[in-house]
């Protein structure tokens, strides 16, 4: 009604104009009002139509919202549907001091699908931190384009790389070396191991200030000063606690059992209010001995919900039956990036899409790009898991 009501006024007004305009003395009031007009239904079309509304978040609040505006925020974690069918992770992390990145799988194809999210963000162009957590394809894809042009160190600035410095004998790790070693000598990246972050050598910290009142440290892991063979390379992983001293957010890449619990022999884990699902929900990860230290309270699996890239076994397809027996007691806000269809051989889809964890002071809003569908309610579940 406010819209049509104007376009009234705004009509009134130009015929006034108009016969002041036949005039010689009206000329320049004409051309006045009709500049005037014109920034006038600008305004309008911006507020009503291309405006973002402010909104207010109860704390908790699952929302549907592509982009999330998350300025106001101390903290966002976004973690990207990668664009196939493949478990993969890209997280990424947002601080008005700090742009992160953990990781870039699942295959280089994602790399348009990544940049895309990363551009309606990074509007500087510069990464202040990223993390590679260990060697395999779905988590390095990205950083292991052919073309250093097009990979992610072609396309953005990169301050601080952080990685286990774990071998693979693979393309795509080999290409991940050459890049990164040209993004150091060309483009002054600073490359530091997490063994190196944990004993603070040559440079490096434990604990990063990111801006937020947020601190992110590199947690010490067994595995750093005693590298798995490849056949185990999952317990490599990085693992990194983000934290403010009350809120606290744990990403473990594909850490395993065995993992775990060399993690919590060497580092005081707290109770965390956000938990990457370990390893994209396999039944070799989120151990009960790990959740039971730190309970978390909203989960987020970075995978393909039943897709049987590994395995055929269902109860053992991502998100496992084991995932859920070991995270149920302690949260059911539990998020998933993607969803095999079934019911057409091959296709994906979004199952919460992309699923941002936005907080600000002792409170946090949930957005996802898709559905704000909890896993245990979705379809899926009801069909392939019991809580």
């Amino acid at each position: 009604m406010a819209y049509r009501k104007n376009k009234r006024i705004q009509k009134q007004v130009t015929n006034a104009a108009r016969e002041l305009a036949k005039t010689n003395s009206g000329k320049v009031v004409f051309i006045a009002i009709l500049l005037a007009i014109v920034i006038a239904v600008g305004f309008g079309i911006y507020w009503f139509y291309l405006r973002e509304p402010k909104r207010s978040y109860n704390n908790g609040d699952i929302i549907v919202q592509a982009y999330p505006t998350v300025g106001d925020q101390d903290i966002s974690i976004h973690f990207l549907e990668l664009g196939n069918h493949y478990a993969g992770d890209c997280v990424y992390i947002k601080t008005n001091d700090c742009d992160i990145l953990i990781d870039c799988g699942s295959r280089v194809g994602s790399l348009p699908t990544i940049k895309d999210y990363l551009s309606h963000y990074v509007t500087d162009g510069v990464f202040e931190y990223v993390i590679l957590t260990h060697a395999h394809q779905d988590h390095i894809a990205g950083f292991g384009a052919a073309n250093y042009n097009e990979s992610f160190f072609g396309t953005y600035s990169i301050e601080i790389f952080i990685d286990s410095a774990t071998f693979a004998d693979t393309a795509v790790y080999n290409r991940f070396v050459t890049n990164l070693d040209k993004a150091v000598t060309q483009n002054g990246t600073t490359h530091y191991t997490a063994l190196q972050c944990v004993n603070g050598t040559d440079g490096a910290q434990s604990s990063y200030n990111i801006g937020g009142g947020y601190t992110m440290k590199i947690l010490d892991s067994y595995y750093y000063e005693n590298p798995a063979p490849y056949t185990d390379e999952n317990n490599n992983s990085v693992c990194c606690l983000i934290s403010n001293g009350t809120r606290n957010y744990l990403l473990t890449g594909d850490l395993e059992q065995e993992g775990e619990a060399k993690l919590i022999e060497r580092n005081n884990l707290p109770h965390v209010d956000l938990f990457k699902a370990g390893h994209h929900g396999s039944y070799t990860a989120s151990s009960p001995a790990l959740m039971s230290v730190i309970q978390p309270k909203t989960v987020v699996v970075c995978c393909c919900a039943g897709d049987d890239e590994y395995t055929s076994t269902i109860a053992n397809q991502f998100p496992s039956q084991t995932f859920i027996n070991n995270v149920s007691p302690y949260t059911s806000e539990i998020f998933v990036t993607t969803l095999n269809d079934e019911s057409v051989t091959g296709k994906h889809l979004p199952f919460n899409g992309n699923v941002v964890y936005m907080s600000k002071g002792n409170s946090y809003v949930v957005a996802c790009s898709y559905s704000s569908t909890i896993l245990k309610d979705s379809e899926w579940f009801k069909l392939y898991r019991t809580w």
